[in-house]
């Protein structure tokens, strides 16, 4: 188990650039398994949830060529079918959340695919109804047994239809859209997730040939076709990384410059920082972040406290309020954090109480931060990463803390950023990995 030994109280300065998103560059990568022609895919983050993806697909026969750390093409003209039944399949795919992707390609293109039940990160319950859902009303049939955590999907021919989502799922968006820009005929999908990272999916699957319509809508129409070409793709810059920055620059009181963010992608993610009081200036496609010693919560009109939740896109990203609430824990005034997605990702608020924050987890879902406005710093502690985005907001804590922390279990951190010593070190930070 890695181990980050941290030295803060440093202010940082300097400029950073955002790594590709981790999100987009998993459903981009799965989505190569659509097409025997080589796809080219730029700005791939150098992560393990992603490195591990790739791996995967590697295994079950897919040509992949890495012709820098951050571009690959991958050809997948065959499959091998006999691996997906072996145990080094199962535990591969059981150990990342992201490998559930792969189901709607192998099935639009193969009539089969298997997956064993995903793992990835333990913040309470994410269940994959929807996506086997979806795939039952194109016409697939779905085997499950509940002693066997492996799952098996067939279809002689998918067929489009009208669906309306349980709920408005990425990842299952993601997999019913791969699904049916092959099936025969038309398919709506309603109550489809819109994210920029479907959105990039769908923009890919587009310029291989997909025939998609309302795209960055919760409406989307797909007519299928019989095949996809080849193509080149560049991911987004990852708007958690980009977000995760503002949030550091402002706990430390540092002056940051975030490079080449693809602002207009960020939607309310730099306003909603300006709600904790946090001032920050696009400059072309640049966020510069100035120091700020002081920073004020926003009330609402009539007085009453601030209450920033997560939503489904255009809302909020929940991948954001971990940061949200470790920087609320330094500024002027109190907000209410509501984590409506997840059950169990504000139980890392502990290690921030230990540091001396003033928090009251109201239950599951809901935190109350009442901000100390630096007037006491948080102190260091030792303290273990329990989820990537809990992990980078202990590691931002520990940045402005008084003294030394050692945060353990920082392979959860890696799974979702870059080099993240290294490229903190780059600033001024005192990160040193064990």
């Amino acid at each position: 188990m890695g181990t980050f030994i941290v030295e803060g109280g440093t202010p940082l300065s300097g400029e950073i650039t955002p790594q590709g998103a981790k999100n987009e560059a998993l459903q981009v990568i799965c989505a190569t398994l659509l097409s025997r022609q080589k796809i080219t895919i730029t700005n791939i983050p150098d992560i393990a949830d992603v490195n591990n993806l790739i791996s995967l697909i590697a295994s079950m026969g897919v040509t992949v060529v890495r012709e820098s750390q951050s571009t690959a093409t991958f050809e997948a003209s065959k499959i091998d079918f006999e691996y997906l039944q072996t145990s080094g399949f199962r535990e591969k795919s059981s150990s990342l959340r992201g490998s559930i992707m792969i189901v709607g390609p192998l099935l639009a293109r193969f009539g089969k695919a298997f997956i064993a039940k995903p793992g990835g990160d333990k913040i309470g319950r994410r269940r994959v109804d929807t996506h086997f859902t979806g795939f039952q009303k194109l016409g697939a049939k779905f085997e499950f047994d509940t002693n066997d955590p492996f799952f098996t999907v067939k279809a002689d021919c998918l067929t489009g239809t009208y669906m309306h989502l349980d709920e408005a799922s990425v990842t299952g968006t993601a997999n019913i859209i791969m699904a049916a820009v092959l099936a025969k005929g038309e398919t709506t999908i309603y109550n489809a997730a819109c994210e920029p990272y479907i959105q990039q999916l769908c923009k890919m699957l587009v310029s291989m040939g997909a025939k998609i319509q309302g795209i960055g809508s919760n409406l989307l129409n797909i007519e299928g076709v019989t095949s996809l070409n080849g193509c080149t793709h560049r991911i987004l810059p990852d708007m958690i990384e980009i977000g995760s920055f503002i949030g550091l620059a402002a706990m430390t009181a540092s002056e940051i410059t975030i490079k080449n963010t693809s602002y207009d992608s960020l939607g309310i993610i730099p306003d909603s920082f300006r709600r904790l009081g946090i001032k920050l200036e696009r400059i072309n496609d640049d966020i510069y972040i100035p120091r700020q010693d002081h920073y004020e919560i926003e009330t609402f009109i009539d007085g009453s406290i601030m209450n920033i939740a997560d939503a489904i896109w255009p809302g909020l990203t929940p991948d954001l309020l971990s940061i949200f609430l470790v920087i609320a824990t330094q500024a002027k005034g109190a907000v209410l954090i509501h984590q409506k997605m997840f059950e169990s990702r504000l139980f890392f608020v502990d290690k921030l109480i230990d540091m001396g924050a003033q928090i009251i987890l109201c239950d599951p879902h809901r935190a109350t931060v009442i901000g100390l406005d630096r007037a006491f710093r948080l102190k260091g502690t030792v303290m273990t990463s329990p989820d990537i985005r809990a992990g980078v907001a202990l590691l931002i804590a520990a940045l402005s803390a008084d003294g030394k922390s050692v945060i353990h279990n920082i392979e959860q951190i890696d799974r979702g950023y870059q080099q993240i010593d290294k490229r903190l070190n780059a600033l001024g930070a005192n990160i040193r990995r064990v």
